[in-house]
């Protein structure tokens, strides 16, 4: 079985968001979590976009540590 890992930028695409280095800096300074919100839960999302990210941590699924890394970056502070 063949295990993929996705980056950050295709996590972006997949979700239908601008990929590009610059639109992930905007997106990430312009949406921020507070440590109470799970992530799928955040008010930014399209329902489309929250399943997507529900399901894949719920099932392990290969886009975890990517849905992981932009968790931690949406709870960072500039």
């Amino acid at each position: 079985m063949e295990f993929l890992t996705h980056d950050l930028s295709a996590l972006f695409a997949q979700l239908g968001l601008a990929n590009d280095e610059l639109s992930q800096h905007r997106f990430i300074h312009e949406h921020r979590l507070d440590n109470q919100t799970l992530l799928p839960e955040a008010a930014f999302w399209t329902q489309s976009q929250a399943n997507f990210l529900r399901d894949a941590l719920w099932d392990d699924a290969d886009w975890s540590e990517a849905i992981d890394q932009l968790d931690v970056r949406l709870r960072q502070s500039d």
